[in-house]
């Protein structure tokens, strides 16, 4: 796993009362040393009960950070939501984003982004399906997945690769696609930092690349 760490201390001139805005930027990509195997750094999981998920860095030389590299689940039979987090993030408010490339799947497609991971039960996730065109944002919440928002009729093209944003600023998130603005909902379920990570559903075989996480903290 390639990972750099900038921590900037940058004060943006709010006009009129001056509050400077702190944030850290961290950047995840991934390298051959790895490839095979869950990268270091990171821990596979899921979220159900079952078992076919299988995590792994792969070559492709088509990857938007240019590494030569991917992360991938590439089981066909999974059941379950499968889960990849970076061990080494904390992210609270802020923006995160991924790169996500669905290869195939039948009962399932592409991914999404997990942030303020606190176990394989509690988190939020957002995910575009090209079987489905839809985009939707969830909850998870002891295990159970609840709709917040869905964007439905989107159309994008498998094998290709596509950028996943979120915002969340304490109980409000907006979710991006192609940098677009697609989805808005207010929550406040998981109210604490957490890990940040990538997700697919059961069958679903998709390649993620240049996880990028912007905390900030006013």
């Amino acid at each position: 796993m390639k990972f750099t760490s900038i921590g900037l201390g940058i004060a943006f001139g709010m006009a009129c009362c001056g509050i400077g805005v702190a944030q850290e930027i961290k950047s995840f990509s991934f390298k051959g040393t790895d490839q095979g195997k869950v990268p270091g750094g990171w821990k596979a999981g899921q979220t159900g009960m079952g078992t076919g998920s299988v995590w792994k860095v792969v070559a492709d030389s088509t990857v938007p950070s240019k590494s030569g590299f991917a992360l991938a689940q590439t089981a066909e039979g999974a059941n379950i939501f499968n889960l990849c987090v970076a061990e080494d993030s904390k992210f609270n408010n802020g923006d995160i984003s991924v790169a996500f490339k669905a290869i195939k799947g039948v009962s399932d497609q592409g991914g999404g982004l997990v942030w303020r991971f606190q176990d394989a039960n509690n988190y939020y996730v957002c995910r575009m399906n090209p079987l489905e065109d839809n985009y939707r944002l969830y909850k998870v919440v002891d295990g159970k997945r609840i709709q917040l928002a869905t964007r439905e009729g989107l159309k994008v093209l498998v094998n290709e690769w596509h950028i996943l944003k979120v915002k969340h600023v304490n109980g409000t998130i907006e979710c991006f696609l192609d940098g677009m603005k697609m989805l808005e909902a207010t929550d406040a379920a998981i109210a604490g930092a957490g890990k940040v990570g990538v997700w697919s559903k059961a069958d679903a075989q998709t390649y993620f690349d240049n996880l990028t996480i912007h905390s900030t903290k006013e």
